[in-house]
């Protein structure tokens, strides 16, 4: 066994950002009133981060490339059976793709409904463009609300699949994550990562595009 380094650091800043965000995203709708403030400026974030991790799938290190985890069914059979070797795919696994594709397309549908959604609460914190849906608002939040528990069961699956790992496969998905390194067999594909420099660029543009939809 080797350690090899797997997960870059703009890869391993989203994961947790996103993580840390959704957490917040959810109690900060619960609590409402003043909380509704926050949640919609960290729903702006939440919006730079996943437009940051839609490009990051194209230009950023080979782990976090689209065309390097996302795979066809004959792909996802063999990893079933149990046919694909880790140190093969150092990544996400092909089941675990579909996770972060559902993820993301879930957030970025509950991030945009949330910008039309209106607060039909104290009709203060309504979202940033919930003037331009018009009558159609009311239908959007309620759009919004239902894809929450769809994002709510998600969540559950993908903690619950990191607990099933961690105690039947001895699989341990979080470390990683947090120190960016496996220890696989060789031998391992060579990987390319990208510069901090780059993500960093590219963050400031997501993050300016997030903030332009207030000025809409």
């Amino acid at each position: 066994m080797k350690k090899i380094k797997v997960w870059d650091l703009p890869t391993r800043l989203f994961h947790w950002s996103l993580v840390a965000s959704v957490i917040f995203m959810f109690i900060s709708a619960k609590q409402g009133g003043i909380w509704l403030q926050w949640h919609l400026r960290c729903g702006l974030f939440l919006l730079s981060l996943i437009l940051f991790r839609i490009v990051w799938g194209f230009i950023g290190s080979d782990t976090a490339k689209f065309t390097q985890f996302v795979r066809g069914p004959k792909h996802i059979l063999r990893y079933i059976k149990g046919k694909l070797p880790e140190n093969e795919q150092p990544g996400h696994n092909p089941l675990g793709a579909l996770m972060v594709l559902a993820l993301l397309l879930i957030l970025l549908l509950q991030i945009v409904t949330g910008l039309f959604s209106p607060d039909e609460n104290s009709y203060v914190y309504s979202g940033y463009l919930s003037k331009i849906a018009g009558s159609n608002a009311s239908k959007i939040r309620n759009i919004h609300l239902v894809i929450a528990n769809v994002l709510m069961l998600l969540v559950a699956i993908h903690f619950a699949t990191i607990v099933f790992y961690r105690i039947f496969k001895r699989h341990n998905l979080i470390t990683p994550m947090i120190t960016g390194n496996k220890k696989l067999q060789e031998p391992v594909p060579a990987l390319k990562f990208a510069s901090i420099v780059k993500a960093i660029v590219l963050f400031a543009i997501c993050a300016g595009l997030a903030y332009g939809v207030t000025l809409i």
